[in-house]
């Protein structure tokens, strides 16, 4: 694995947060497809199957390490934007839903590694390697929903992770935490992560905390999210279906006065 680049960055906006990445020339920051929110003249990107963490991999290894992450529901190609002038530009990139953009410096955390949950990944220096991380109780990841397959951040450079709404991070000292299995956003490796049974029968039927809980164990750093994509979908579907008959009770009303 390649050194990552080292890239210059400032993050802006309040609830609906984007990163503005500053590149020299010949730097690159790859992204999820669809992150691009504007580059200014002289940066060009690619769109490419894999990270581009190591260069010398065949093609067997990029359709392999590519579709692996068609497991998370990610798209099979990133795009690699690169500074091709001969002066500093910059690049933004945004998520596709309202939240916080986290940037975590990969070698600054034991092995060099990240755990994020499997739509948290934003954009990244050059050099990061990303790949599939499966949770190692694979009956309770399978039952959990959410809690199955993650990615992992790996290398030594800048990467960024984006959360829905609020970010909580909470260092663990060979402690347990119980979350809403969607609200975890990341974790450090080291940390043991497990998705179990909410309680009694009564409290997974009328509680209203879902059926299962993430399950957070050890010493390490946790990223926290206060409003995952499930929860505001379902917060809106109910304005959705209503939205029909409120426009046409309107309408309706025009047309009579």
């Amino acid at each position: 694995m390649n050194r990552s680049h080292e890239i210059d960055y400032q993050i802006k906006g309040e609830s609906i947060q984007i990163v503005e990445v500053e590149l020299d020339p010949q730097e690159t920051v790859i992204a999820e497809a669809g992150a691009m929110l504007f580059m200014e003249d002289g940066i060009q990107f690619e769109t490419k199957m894999g990270d581009g963490s190591n260069p010398n991999q065949g093609l067997f290894d990029k359709l392999l390490s590519a579709g692996s992450r068609m497991l998370t529901g990610e798209s099979l190609f990133m795009t690699h934007f690169t500074n091709r002038g001969s002066r500093k530009a910059k690049a933004g990139f945004s998520a596709p839903y309202p939240g916080t953009v986290i940037p975590i410096q990969l070698s600054e955390l034991p092995g060099n590694e990240i755990i994020v949950q499997k739509d948290g990944f934003l954009c990244a220096a050059y050099g990061t390697k990303l790949s599939i991380a499966f949770n190692r109780k694979l009956g309770s990841g399978l039952v959990g929903g959410e809690g199955f397959i993650l990615q992992k951040l790996q290398g030594d450079g800048k990467v960024f992770v984006h959360a829905g709404g609020t970010v909580i991070e909470r260092t663990l000292n060979n402690e347990t935490l119980r979350v809403d299995t969607g609200c975890v956003v990341a974790f450090e490796s080291q940390i043991d992560f497990d998705v179990q049974m909410a309680g009694g029968l009564r409290s997974m039927v009328f509680g209203g905390e879902g059926i299962f809980l993430a399950t957070l164990r050890g010493t390490g750093r946790v990223w926290l999210q206060s409003m995952p994509i499930r929860k505001l979908v379902q917060a809106l579907a109910p304005y959705g279906r209503n939205s029909g008959k409120e426009a046409s009770s309107l309408l309706g009303g025009l047309f009579e006065s």
